[in-house]
C-alpha cells in the first residue's frame, strides 16, 4: 500500500508543479504524461483492490451450526 500512497504523492506534486508559471511547454508536456502513467497505473491497482473486495463481499458463508441444547435429554426416562 506504501507503493500506492508514493505514486498518489508524486502525482499530487505533479499537478502542483505543472500548475507554476515558470514551468515550459516540454517539462509540463513530460509532467502530464507522467501524471497519466501514474493514475493509469493506479487506476489498475484500485480496480484489482475492488475485485478482491467483491470476492470476499460475495464469498459464500460456511452454515453456522445450531447450538444444541440438552434441556430435556433424561425426561423420557
Amino acid at each position: 500500500m506504501k507503493d500506492f500512497e508514493s505514486k498518489l504523492n508524486r502525482l499530487e506534486t505533479l499537478g502542483n508543479e505543472i500548475k507554476k508559471d515558470d514551468v515550459g511547454l516540454e517539462e509540463a508536456l513530460n509532467m502530464f504524461e507522467e501524471g497519466i502513467t501514474l493514475a493509469r497505473t493506479m487506476e489498475t491497482e484500485l480496480n484489482k483492490i475492488e475485485g478482491k473486495v467483491q470476492q470476499l463481499i460475495n464469498q459464500p458463508q460456511p452454515p453456522k451450526e445450531k447450538p444444541e441444547l440438552d434441556l430435556f435429554s433424561g425426561l423420557d426416562s
